[in-house]
């Protein structure tokens, strides 16, 4: 099979892969991040910890799909992280063009997270139940 035949993704890759160094590409195949964006796994922990918490409390109380999907947004989330670094310590335009990397997935990646977030229904702030007799408790002081 010659390269004409192939995917541009597949020739692309089998010669080294990207040629922008914001680290998602890194992170999306090794799960490595670069060195100097070790502060975006914290981050990644703290998304991935706080989507568990919208829909568990625990892990253990989320289905195999709701779990995948938790994590397909980290992962996407992370090479969004790198992508806004490395526009942040560069540039967003390269001459009249918009910067390869955001201009070739960024928006994709972003998108991509909003539908697993409405698949995973979090698409809506959280409301807690209303309680009447709390409310005049906590405004007028007295039970109702």
């Amino acid at each position: 099979m010659n390269n004409e035949a192939k995917s541009k993704l597949t020739t692309k890759l089998k010669r080294g892969g990207q040629r922008v160094k914001h680290g998602g590409y890194s992170f999306l195949t090794k799960g490595e991040l670069p060195e100097n964006r070790k502060h975006v796994l914290r981050y990644l922990t703290a998304a991935r910890a706080n989507l568990i918490q919208d829909l568990g409390p625990e892990e253990k109380n989320l289905t195999a799909a709701q779990i995948i999907l938790i994590d397909r947004v980290v992962t996407k989330l992370g090479v969004i992280r790198c992508i806004e670094e490395y526009i942040r310590e560069h540039t967003v335009m390269e001459g009249k063009r918009l910067s390869p990397s955001l201009r070739e997935s960024y928006l994709s990646y972003n998108n991509s997270i909003r539908l697993d977030l409405a698949a995973l229904g979090i698409d809506k702030r959280r409301t807690e139940e209303f309680d009447g007799e709390d409310y005049i408790r906590r405004t007028y002081g007295r039970q109702g």
